[in-house]
């Protein structure tokens, strides 16, 4: 089986836990405003590989991998546009001991989110607002099939993180923030919510693909609007 591949970058340590090779897959269904990989939307952006092609990079780090308690992040993108791919990937780090993790907006088939479960060691769900209006403006698409991606997560106990992108005038409201706490709280398998400040390194990329990028004048949330949003989480964990 062969899918698109954008890049593979080795000795990430942001990504999950101890050292890890990243794999970014190509295309995605999201057109998120605060997006910084817009070079990654179209599937056709990336370099078409093999699961071996992709596996045989990986197995070069396998000492770096076990020396840290690290491995493998598959993300993109959005890495479960390409289902079966993706699955035949995890399936194959499996098999080598690889620990495996992905990120995602939850945004795919259910079928694929529950094969795909049954191989993944690490969730990160991203979950860029909880106001359903505010979800759609910010990705374009509905909230429905990354909360169901949470609700498969639990049911399978797949330790998860959640991912939040905080994003002035955007994604700071506090009500909201707190109706998502509540919300998650009932997930016994969410470890932490990561509150991921916004920024514009990614802005070029936008002007590379002739695309208006309609954040240029946000700026980034103040300490105080960070520290706010990681109390609010914090209790609900």
């Amino acid at each position: 089986m062969t899918g698109y591949i954008h890049s593979i970058y080795n000795g990430g340590m942001v990504d999950g836990l101890g050292i890890r090779s990243v794999v970014f897959l190509s295309g995605c269904p999201l057109r998120c405003l605060y997006c910084h990989n817009p070079d990654s939307w179209a599937r056709a952006s990336g370099e078409e590989l093999s699961v071996d092609d992709v596996i045989n990079e990986i197995l070069k780090y396998t000492s770096f991998y076990r020396a840290s308690g690290g491995g493998v992040t598959f993300t993109g993108g959005e890495p479960l546009l390409q289902g079966p791919f993706l699955i035949e990937l995890l399936k194959a780090c499996k098999f080598h001991g690889i620990h495996t993790a992905v990120d995602t907006s939850g945004y795919t088939r259910g079928e694929w989110a529950l094969e795909a479960m049954r191989y993944t060691d690490h969730l990160m769900l991203d979950i860029k607002a909880f106001d359903r209006e505010t979800y759609k403006k910010v990705t374009g698409v509905e909230i429905d099939r990354t909360l169901k991606m949470l609700k498969f997560s639990h049911e399978m106990n797949v330790p998860t993180w959640i991912r939040y992108v905080l994003v002035p005038g955007l994604t700071d409201d506090l009500q909201d923030m707190k109706n998502l706490a509540e919300y998650l709280r009932p997930f016994s398998n969410i470890e932490k919510v990561d509150v991921l400040p916004f920024h514009k390194q990614g802005e070029y990329k936008w002007e590379a693909i002739d695309t208006p990028y309609q954040l240029k004048d946000t700026p980034p949330p103040t300490a105080e609007m960070l520290k706010a949003a990681k109390s609010i989480f914090s209790a609900a964990l």
